[in-house]
């Protein structure tokens, strides 16, 4: 976990919840390249604990991310090349994170912000919430694999739309076109998350793993075969069953890596 006097990533758990924070204020949360270096590292120790079920990203004082720490982009030492390369790879390692994860979105959501919460599972934003992807105002070609995803997303005559203008889409615009999944008063943002999150955690990681799988852009044929063999061997589906007909709360125990 990085100092919280300066830029960084915050954790905090509680319960089965992850949330990632990502502190920067003084440059409205933006990214800087040990920041985005930081990140695979991060979710892989959360990927590996058992008591971690959901993560949820978010920014610290009101605001999601404005993109990446642009005074990186001049550094001689590392260029726009390193800084967009660690930016793919934490975009990467988010979109493989093998449980739930969800974006919770408030102010702006911009550029290296915006590439990381569609990487997310889900996004949830607060009314008022501005999506922007700019890489066109600096001259700078948007990665191949952020681009299809985005499109996946939104389509691609909003990725277009984005990608062209560099022009910021409000909290209604992004909720039509599918860039975010809900949105909720500013003030009902933290409990509608904590919420969903705690649903979620009592869920099946099974069939939460698999759905991340096949809903990929490019689903592997062969994890077909994966999974209905760790659903074999897996008691979840018996213990689903059994908790329905009871009419008590499942306990799933097939987990990530188990």
């Amino acid at each position: 976990m990085s100092d919280p006097s300066g830029p960084g990533l915050l954790l905090e758990t509680a319960g089965a919840t992850a949330t990632v924070t990502i502190s920067n204020p003084a440059k409205r949360n933006a990214m800087t390249l040990r920041m985005w270096r930081e990140l695979p590292r991060l979710l892989a120790r959360l990927a590996d604990d058992p008591a971690v079920r959901v993560l949820v990203l978010t920014g610290a004082d009101g605001t999601f991310c404005a993109g990446a720490d642009v005074s990186d982009l001049r550094d001689a030492a590392s260029g726009p090349g390193a800084a967009q390369s660690a930016a793919v790879e934490a975009e990467e390692a988010l979109a493989a994170f093998p449980k739930p994860s969800l974006a919770a979105v408030r102010g702006f959501c911009v550029g290296g912000g915006c590439q990381l919460a569609a990487a997310c599972d889900l996004r949830f934003a607060a009314e008022g919430a501005r999506f922007g992807v700019t890489p066109a105002r600096l001259g700078i070609v948007y990665p191949a694999s952020s681009t299809r995803r985005l499109t996946g997303l939104v389509g691609p005559s909003t990725a277009k739309h984005l990608l062209f203008s560099a022009e910021l889409i409000d909290h209604e615009r992004a909720l039509r076109t599918g860039l975010v999944d809900e949105v909720l008063p500013d003030g009902a943002l933290d409990k509608r998350v904590e919420e969903y999150a705690g649903l979620l955690a009592t869920r099946s990681q099974l069939t939460q793993a698999a759905a991340k799988d096949f809903t990929a852009p490019d689903p592997d044929p062969s994890r077909v075969a994966h999974w209905a063999g760790q659903a074999a061997r897996s008691s979840d589906t018996a213990e689903g069953v059994a908790a329905f007909l009871e009419r008590r709360e499942p306990r799933f125990t097939w987990s990530v890596g188990g």
